[in-house]
């Protein structure tokens, strides 16, 4: 490159160097502003950053420079999702401590971010694993604890072998750790649990609230909270004095229900293995309830499992019909959802259908259509269809969704059932069998039972002087100066608690703390927390639909609750980007199709791989990588740079989009204004609408190449120097939040003297899209004969006449008799002869 050409490296590392010295980016409250709160979903510090981060936060610095230019105080910070079993097995593996593993991929990446050139407040920074972070994350747990929120309890749970962890239901994936896709087991451990379904109804219905969230997360967490209404139904276990409640969402079936099924895990069947003399059935029940509780819950509930049971010798008792049901263990039927038993009609059910063919169950039929009457002999699937009732005693001919009412109100009035909601929602299990996590502040005295730490005794710190196993057991169990405490209620010896807490603990609180990052002295400062929150914008995958996402509106609610905060909702607005693929597959290291950030950089630079990352489809789509896609976005920045630099010895500051007059201007001059404003208009539509960035760049691009085709001309005139110079200051302006480095570069070297990162957004002029002419095409018989330049404000009369005067009109005319003229003003004259 000659000594002027365009050197990426060079000038992206000295505009970093401006900012950072500046502090353009560094905000703090400010009561006269209006505040903008960006963020992007933090990283987990696995050492690199990759093309999906890239991606992310190339959006998110996108906004956050436009609602800069737009005059707002924007809140833009970065931290690390620090803990966790990444960093504990790849520090087993590399035989070092997670935490030094995990410091040392911060400094690398924090390293690789800054070379990007993002607008982060990096005051703000955090990292999740730090004691001064997660001391407030226990005060939290202690609140919540004190308040009732999170209580402990032996419960069936997802237990991964090679993570030597409990799994939440969300991190269960096909029946595999969603980490490390070894196979789930089911252990029954005392385990720490939030009550999340107590705000399961809050958490529902304020989706109706969140307009700016995109209509598939809502669906995806309103199922996964997953409310029903129905009703609770009890039958009496004959000869044992036990009962089975159910819930069900059909009592409209109930004279149908010929047989009950209970989950392996629901609490009768241990009642029934004591009480149970037959050996053999002993051992069958067994075998079956082991089978069964090692299977995956997401491929029990699956509608292609295949039904297989156990009948345990014992039988319920229909309590509208009186009949005798025999009782099974069913592998479809769950304790994670309603009672964990399911009366059983196999006429109006599919499942259950399936199994009482199978194992030769009675089915009885109680719905059928008002002109057909329905054999259970006959039935080859079960009849699911409204209808109305036959075979329910006084019930019989009412339809069935009316009946629901009156059989639920039947049942409530007789003692033996009631009305009531269920939700597949469950309490959040946040005990984690691992070392590199928040400890959980608790203490067991044998006398005291399980103790709050002292809130002066926070943070219980993580203990760095062990070594992780080989096996990934916790070492804490076996750190006697970490487990090893006194009571602090009676002072006898009693141990810590060994469990962490689950990493979503973190991810659910961080976007608060970062409004008051440096706040020794609380987790959070209500003031702070009231000008930034709620997040305006954030920014983050899909794949976080449930887990982190619904988990922090969660927290946001309960720490509301407690007094810490003000806000409902977390984020007002959300933005899920799409993955960033290689032939058709997500990048993967695993798959040997990852490009390295780093080595992009280094031979293109931050503001190509930007302007790729951005242009190459929209940020909900996923991104197809294309070497040629980002070679285009490094050649049209070298044309930019070429055509400020030859255009540059005649070049002034006189501001994008600036007041000229257009009535004097020649006709190219105006063409070029006229695409100046139209392209600002454009571009801020673009953004402000629906962050369409590859059709903002597209616009900016048909501008620079309008100006190298008049730039010849232009240029030799005062005037054309002015809307040369006007539309190059635009165009650096309103491209600088894509590619700031290149941007600013060129702005000084037109002799701005402040920086662009601090450039207001140029307002258009409206007046400078007004065209004078148009181009109307001709057209004999729908053929193309000539083009005509009238006046935009030309009337269709006006039009006709100089259509009718163009002489290659005359010669395709003449002796032709003219049957009809059609006129679109502005576009089309369409002459018909005959």
């Amino acid at each position: 490159m000659s000594q002027s050409g365009y050197a990426p490296e060079t000038i992206e590392l000295k505009w970093q160097k401006a900012w950072e010295d500046n502090g353009i980016f560094k905000v703090s409250p400010d009561p006269d502003k209006k505040k903008y709160y960006v963020l992007e979903m933090f990283p987990y510090p696995s050492g690199r950053i990759h093309m999906g981060h890239v991606r992310n936060y190339s959006i998110g610095d996108v906004v956050a420079r436009f609602q800069r230019m737009q005059g707002y105080n924007v809140l833009h910070p970065m931290g690390w999702d620090a803990f966790g079993l990444p960093a504990e097995n790849a520090a087993i593996k590399n035989d070092t401590h997670p935490a030094k593993w995990t410091y040392e991929n911060i400094d690398t990446m924090r390293v690789q971010l800054k070379r990007l050139g993002y607008s982060y407040d990096w005051d703000r920074e955090l990292a999740t694993c730090h004691p001064k972070y997660y001391k407030w994350e226990q005060q939290f747990f202690l609140k919540l604890m004190e308040k009732g929120l999170i209580y402990r309890k032996q419960s069936p749970v997802n237990w991964c072998p090679d993570c030597h962890t409990v799994l939440a239901n969300e991190q269960v994936e096909e029946g595999l750790c969603w980490r490390c896709d070894s196979e789930v087991q089911q252990r029954d451990l005392k385990q720490w649990f939030l009550r999340i379904t107590d705000y399961a109804d809050e958490l529902l219905e304020a989706l109706d609230d969140l307009p700016g969230w995109p209509e598939r997360v809502k669906t995806m967490q309103r199922n996964w909270i997953g409310r029903s209404y129905g009703s609770q139904l009890t039958f009496e276990v004959e000869g044992t004095g036990e009962t089975v409640d159910v819930f069900t969402t059909r009592p409209d079936t109930l004279f149908g229900a010929t047989f009950m099924s209970v989950a392996a895990e629901h609490p009768l069947v241990d009642k029934i293995l004591e009480a149970c003399t037959d050996e053999t059935r002993t051992a069958e029940i067994t075998a079956f309830v082991d089978k069964v509780r090692n299977m995956d819950r997401i491929v029990r509930g699956a509608d292609d499992l295949e039904k297989e049971g156990v009948f345990t010798g014992v039988y319920c008792t229909n309590p509208v019909t009186g009949q005798k049901m025999p009782l099974w263990i069913a592998n479809f039927v769950l304790m994670g959802y309603g009672t964990g038993a399911v009366m059983a009609v196999p006429a109006h059910d599919q499942r259950d259908f399936e199994f009482a063919k199978k194992y030769d169950l009675p089915i009885q039929v109680v719905i059928q259509p008002e002109d057909e009457a329905l054999e259970a002999s006959t039935l080859d699937v079960a009849y699911t269809d409204p209808g109305v009732l036959v075979n329910s005693g006084s019930f019989d001919g009412m339809p069935n969704a009316d009946a629901k009412e009156a059989i639920t109100n039947h049942l409530a009035e007789s003692g033996k059932g009631k009305k009531t909601v269920n939700y597949r929602l469950r309490d959040w299990n946040v005990s984690r069998q691992r070392y590199w996590g928040a400890p959980i502040p608790v203490i067991y005295c044998d006398s005291c039972g399980a103790v709050p730490v002292p809130e002066s005794d926070l943070p219980v710190e993580l203990p760095m002087d062990v070594r992780t196993r080989e096996d990934g057991r916790s070492p804490l169990a076996d750190t006697d100066s970490f487990v090893k405490t006194t009571c602090p209620k009676c002072g006898a010896e009693a141990r810590r608690e060994t469990d962490t807490m689950d990493t979503f603990m973190e991810s659910s609180w961080y976007f608060l703390r970062y409004a008051c990052a440096r706040d020794d002295s609380q987790g959070l400062d209500p003031e702070a927390i009231d000008y930034w929150l709620n997040v305006d914008q954030y920014i983050g995958g899909i794949e976080h639909a449930i887990l982190h996402l619904l988990y922090s509106r969660f927290y946001v609610k309960a720490l509301r609750d407690l007094g810490y905060v003000s806000i409902d909702e977390p984020f007002a607005n959300l933005l899920t980007q799409g993955m960033v693929l290689m032939d058709g597959a997500k990048m993967s290291k695993s798959k040997g199709n990852v490009v390295d950030p780093d080595k992009l950089i280094a031979r293109y630079g931050a503001d190509t791989t930007r302007l790729f990352c951005l242009f190459a489809a929209p940020p909900e789509k996923d991104l197809e990588w294309s070497d040629k896609g980002v070679e285009g976005a490094s050649r049209f920045l070298g044309r930019l740079w070429r055509l400020v630099d030859e255009l540059l010895p005649k070049l002034s500051p006189v501001g994008p989009c600036a007041g000229i007059d257009g009535l004097s201007l020649s006709d190219e001059a105006k063409d070029l204004r006229r695409k100046e404003h139209a392209t600002v208009q454009k571009v801020l539509r673009d953004i402000t609408s629906s962050f369409q960035f590859n059709t903002a760049i597209a616009a900016v691009m048909e501008l620079v190449n309008a100006m190298y085709l008049c730039k010849d001309k232009l240029a030799d005139t005062e005037d054309g120097v002015r809307v040369l110079s006007s539309a190059i200051s635009s165009t650096l302006t309103v491209l600088s939040p894509v590619a700031p480095h290149i941007c600013e570069e060129l702005w000084a070297k037109m002799g701005y003297t402040t920086l662009l990162s601090e450039q207001s957004w140029p307002e258009h002029d409206e007046t400078a899209l007004v065209v004078d002419e148009v181009t109307v095409v001709v057209q004999i018989n729908g053929k193309l004969r000539a083009r005509i330049n009238v006046s935009a404000q030309a009337s269709k009369e006006d039009i006709e006449q100089v259509a009718m005067t163009e002489e290659n009109v005359l010669k395709h005319i003449e002796g032709k008799t003219v049957r009809k003229v059609i006129v679109i003003p502005g576009k089309l004259v369409n002459i018909v002869v005959g």
